[in-house]
């Protein structure tokens, strides 16, 4: 999303300048935007792109929109006026009522899902009720088959290592300028789009709940334990072939050694790709 470059950790101009990247600060905040969305629009833009050039390299942590590219999505049901009740719920009686009613409907998805993200609450409890279905079977284990060829890298680390990075980039970033970032975005703090870890935080401190220092310590606390989800997530993916990242180098060259398998050279330092033959 534009306006939330630092609290999305978004790769700065002179890495954009590097390498090419797509997807990146391209929706405005106001805009909904989900995984069903970004898998139709990735396809198509990975067709047009492998028409002329060998690889993409997808990088991120959201493993939802990961599996959307790599896997497809099931589709699921959405009503409206089930979503405007929800989010008159949400108002009078607050996220708990709704959390104790998705973990009724489907106690599955309540155990692994964000329960502070209350957007995705309300989603999920949608297709529970539009569906008569739990939120948690309309996602398949059968995978599409996608025309290009699937290689996954997975890094992982040290707890305590993994802890003091997380702490030190919080720091980074406020150093950079989170909350300022965060205080022009204030006012459209109800929006999906900053339901998010980091701006809840700073909103949180914004409107007197907590003060500056428990708002960075509520920011680090709470990526910590979305770090844990991710690694539980992708843990559960198959196909990811595991590399520690201190030793970024072999997942480097077992990246190379499986361009060499198929008699790719390796692509010039410019970014572009060596011509096709």
């Amino acid at each position: 999303y534009r306006d939330m470059r630092i609290g999305t950790a978004q790769p700065t101009a002179t890495e954009c300048a590097e390498v090419p990247h797509h997807f990146v600060d391209f929706l405005d905040v106001e805009k909904l935007y989900s995984a069903g969305q970004f898998e139709k629009e990735a396809l198509k833009w990975l067709e047009n792109w492998f028409s002329s050039h060998r690889t993409a390299v997808m990088v991120g942590g959201s493993g939802l929109y990961i599996k959307a590219v790599l896997e497809g999505l099931d589709e699921v049901p959405a009503s409206v006026e089930i979503r405007e009740r929800l989010h008159k719920e949400l108002e009078e009686n607050g996220a708990d009522s709704l959390l104790k009613q998705l973990k009724e409907l489907d106690p599955i998805h309540y155990a692994k899902m964000d329960r502070s993200n209350t957007q995705r609450v309300i989603r999920a409890l949608e297709v529970c009720l539009a569906s008569g279905k739990p939120f948690s079977s309309h996602h398949s284990n059968s995978a599409a088959e996608r025309p290009f060829d699937i290689r996954i890298i997975g890094l992982e680390m040290n707890r305590e290592w993994l802890v003091d990075r997380i702490n030190a980039r919080v720091a980074q970033m406020v150093e950079s300028g989170f909350e300022s970032e965060a205080r022009e975005l204030h006012p459209k703090a109800h929006l999906n789009a900053l339901q998010t870890v980091g701006y809840r935080e700073w909103f949180d401190h914004f409107d007197g709940k907590l003060s500056r220092d428990q708002a960075i310590s509520a920011i680090q606390v709470h990526t910590r334990q979305f770090a844990k989800r991710q690694m539980t997530w992708f843990k559960r993916m198959d196909g990811i072939n595991w590399f520690d990242a201190s030793n970024r180098m072999a997942a480097f060259n077992w990246a190379m050694a499986c361009c060499a398998e198929r008699g790719w050279s390796p692509a010039p330092l410019d970014g572009t790709d060596p011509p096709m033959t």
